[in-house]
């Protein structure tokens, strides 16, 4: 294997989403060459999966400054810094047009395989850190094709590893073969086929984040409409109910994301869905009609129900960097000295403390996981969290320690993480003072509104 020189390789950064794309601009910045390595069609492909939901975060919280100054000449306009995206308009609006300026930097259809040191597996030490990374890929016609890099910088993400509903981390006896009846996803209530899947069903929403808040308020607006009658949720926890179950609140300080706990809190007291606590799924199974029946560790079995959401969290697919040697918390699988800062029994979004290559470095030098595949399976991260980490990182791959060291970033103190806020019209979000993260809780309605998809995916 002939590796060319190290310094004269593109950084890899993989996956084209926020905080990949966000990688790629810092690293242009820098005078870097990035090669980005996205495996689905179009820059952001896993946002676009949940395109109708919307972030409790505004514009002015989801674009990088880096990228900005990229899109600036080409005559982008950065949409009202107050208003709130979907996850549709983030797609359309930002990630698209940026990758676009950065043209054949990002390839498309393209999943990476593998990533090692060139002729060098995990185990072999010698000359390691002088040799480039060599990237395995293969193309959506098939074909494969090995690249080389000075750096890579792993954004890949979660989205493509839901974990299950068994409360021991493995599938429920039962899930997979139930799994025409299970979704691991927000469910888009505004499209008719998905409507009537749930309009007038009993459904069972698995989790305790923001995640699992937003649908129970969407079946809670399917059991208000016309076409809704009959409409219930079985909402399932693994712990109890206490005062920091619905998040936040109005103490929030991104009142969107506090509205939305407030919903899922109002789907209960007014009865569109039935609380089920300390539940940890060990069963599912089919009754004599062929509805799904949930089993307790501790041996309950709940009424049947028609369907099932699974909303309880994601973790790192970590099988394509067996190769390399990466430093990760047994519990979070996140970099060791970002797991503390993370832990999700200590800290949210906003609470987290701002960091960069320092805490996101491996013993493999010059390896990143970035953006929410940095946090493991901690599930608190916020879009401008990531932006933060490739600004320092990309100035570390460019020598530049002093500002790969200095933090760039104030993030806003919040109750809980994880979601977003729900509010019946995009204009809604925008009331108070001014729209920023402070702006009066009371500006926002609770409850969905089909015309307005919820909040989700800020952080």
């Amino acid at each position: 294997m002939n590796a060319p020189a190290t310094a004269e390789l593109p950084v890899v950064v993989i996956g084209a989403g926020p905080t990949g794309l966000a990688a790629a601009a810092h690293l242009t910045a820098r005078g870097l060459a990035p090669l980005v390595l996205e495996a689905g069609p179009a820059a952001g492909a896993a946002v676009r999966e949940w395109a109708h939901v919307r972030l409790f975060s505004t514009w002015g919280e989801v674009t990088d400054p880096a990228a900005e100054k990229l899109l600036a000449p080409t005559g982008w306009v950065k949409p009202d810094a107050a208003a709130y995206p979907s996850g549709g308009d983030w797609a359309e609006q930002y990630l698209q047009p940026l990758a676009d300026v950065l043209g054949e930097r990002v390839r498309f259809g393209v999943t990476v395989t593998g990533v090692s040191r060139a002729g060098r597996d995990r185990i072999v030490d010698a000359d390691r850190e002088d040799q480039p990374f060599v990237v395995h890929v293969a193309h959506a016609d098939g074909r494969e094709e090995r690249l080389f890099a000075r750096a890579v910088i792993d954004a890949s993400g979660t989205w493509a590893t839901p974990s299950p509903a068994g409360g021991s981390g493995l599938p429920a006896l039962g899930e997979k073969a139930a799994s025409d009846r299970i979704t691991y996803r927000v469910p888009d209530l505004k499209d008719p086929a998905v409507r009537a899947r749930y309009a007038g069903r009993r459904t069972a929403v698995i989790g305790s984040g923001a995640s699992a808040f937003t649908a129970l308020a969407y079946l809670a607006d399917l059991a208000t409409s016309d076409d809704g009658t009959g409409t219930k949720g079985v909402w399932i926890l693994r712990r109890g109910i206490s005062g920091s179950t619905f998040g936040g609140g109005t103490s929030d300080q991104l009142p969107a994301r506090g509205a939305l706990g407030l919903a899922a809190k109002a789907a209960v007291d007014d009865g569109h869905a039935d609380a089920v606590t300390g539940f940890r799924t060990d069963a599912i199974e089919r009754d004599a009609d062929g509805r799904l029946v949930l089993v307790g560790e501790d041996g309950r079995r709940l009424d049947p129900v028609d369907e099932v959401i699974v909303l309880t969290g994601f973790r790192p697919d970590l099988s394509f960097l067996s190769e390399l040697r990466l430093g990760l918390d047994e519990r979070l699988q996140a970099p060791t000295a970002l797991a503390p800062l993370i832990d999700p029994n200590q800290h949210s979004c906003g609470t987290v403390y701002p960091h960069g290559v320092n805490e996101l470095s491996h013993p493999e030098q010059d390896v990143y996981l970035v953006g929410m595949k940095s946090y493991g399976r901690a599930p608190t991260f916020l879009a401008m969290t990531g932006y933060e980490q490739v600004r320092s990182i990309a100035a570390a791959i460019a020598g530049d320690q002093e500002a790969a060291e200095r933090v760039e970033l104030t993030l806003p103190e919040t109750g809980v993480c994880g979601g977003a806020g729900l509010f019946d019209e995009p204009e809604a979000a925008q009331a108070g003072d001014g729209g920023g993260c402070c702006a009066a809780p009371a500006t926002l309605r609770i409850g969905t509104g089909i015309g307005a998809p919820a909040a989700s995916g800020g952080c």
